[in-house]
């Protein structure tokens, strides 16, 4: 089978396509025959041989962590009734065999399956995007009437974070960086947008608060642009980072913190052990189904041009959610 490999980390360039054995499902796995695969900034990152603490990878290896598809082969002791169907999942530990492959080994019991009316591009979007909004928002708790910030905006979960907090009745800001992005961000339902690559732009947060700032941060930004947010964060408010394409998370003062009393909510507040993964990814394409979660996808590249797709996202140059796609996904119909 055809797969992407990262050779050595490093750029983009260590992305290749190899041709590998195909995988055999063990006891309690599936093979799925992948239709898409997710690509999130993190895995730029651990490429490029970063978070080496959190993920413990060596080249060569085939990155990737979510994957949508049809089950193709099943395992010992695992029900024949996934047999062809349509599921979306992510690859674990998998002795460096992600997603980005024609084939990929899952978990049986971690399979979702995808429910009619939503494209195998839209569940590989709402992998980690869907998941991980529905957990913030469940972590923090937004209510009605609360002047939310949302950094990132413009990102595929910064756009489900916008949708989300505006249905359950906040007033949203969306930063992002460019008028593309902004644009995108207004018409999911945002009521103020501001440039945070335009000095100033948390003076305009301040205004829009009445000078309290903001009740609730989304910082899917990190680094200074998560701490000018945690600036205007309200006395009394909620700051939950997640996501950190800075290359860090905001480093911000404990006793600052303290004074203001700000409630922090960190990465570590949205981790999920497997079973409640697969209720918040079921529930996320439940949603997906009913209308009521839709993803952006932005941008979607043949699995060969992983490299492509990589550069992309490094240079910011995408907005919503960057999708490979192999051959077999010109039938989804998504």
């Amino acid at each position: 089978m055809r797969a992407i490999q990262v050779e050595r980390f490093g750029g983009p360039e260590v992305l290749v396509v190899a041709d590998l054995p195909d995988p055999v499902a063990g006891p309690g796995q599936v093979v799925v025959g992948v239709s898409v695969a997710d690509v999130g900034f993190v895995e730029t990152q651990i490429r490029a041989g970063g978070f080496g603490d959190h993920f413990a990878v060596s080249p060569p290896y085939v990155p990737g962590h979510g994957v949508a598809g049809e089950v193709i082969s099943v395992g010992e002791g695992v029900d024949a009734g996934w047999l062809g169907r349509r599921v979306a999942g992510y690859t674990g530990d998998q002795g460096g065999r992600g997603g980005y492959a024609e084939r990929a080994v899952l978990a049986a019991d971690e399979l979702v399956a995808v429910p009619d009316g939503v494209g195998l591009r839209e569940a590989a979007a709402l992998l980690h995007d869907g998941v991980t909004a529905l957990r913030v928002i469940e972590v923090t708790g937004v209510r009605a009437g609360e002047h939310l910030l949302v950094t990132a905006a413009g990102g595929g979960m910064g756009i489900l974070l916008v949708r989300l907090a505006h249905a359950a009745g906040a007033y949203v800001i969306g930063a992002a960086r460019g008028k593309g992005k902004l644009d995108l961000v207004r018409e999911q339902g945002a009521d103020v947008v501001v440039d945070y690559s335009e000095p100033g732009w948390t003076s305009l947060v301040r205004e829009v608060t009445g000078g309290a700032g903001a009740d609730v941060v989304f910082d899917g930004a990190g680094g200074e642009i998560g701490r000018a947010a945690f600036e205007v964060t309200a006395r009394g408010g909620r700051f939950s980072a997640h996501g950190a394409p800075s290359g860090g998370f905001a480093v911000l003062d404990p006793g600052e913190r303290e004074r203001r009393g700000v409630t922090v909510r960190g990465i570590e507040h949205l981790q999920l052990a497997p079973d409640d993964m697969r209720r918040m990814l079921a529930r996320a394409l439940s949603e997906a189904a009913a209308g009521r979660m839709r993803p952006v996808i932005g941008q979607t590249f043949p699995l060969e041009r992983a490299a492509d797709a990589h550069r992309a996202i490094e240079a910011r140059a995408v907005v919503g959610r960057t999708l490979l796609v192999t051959g077999e996904d010109e039938r989804d119909m998504s």
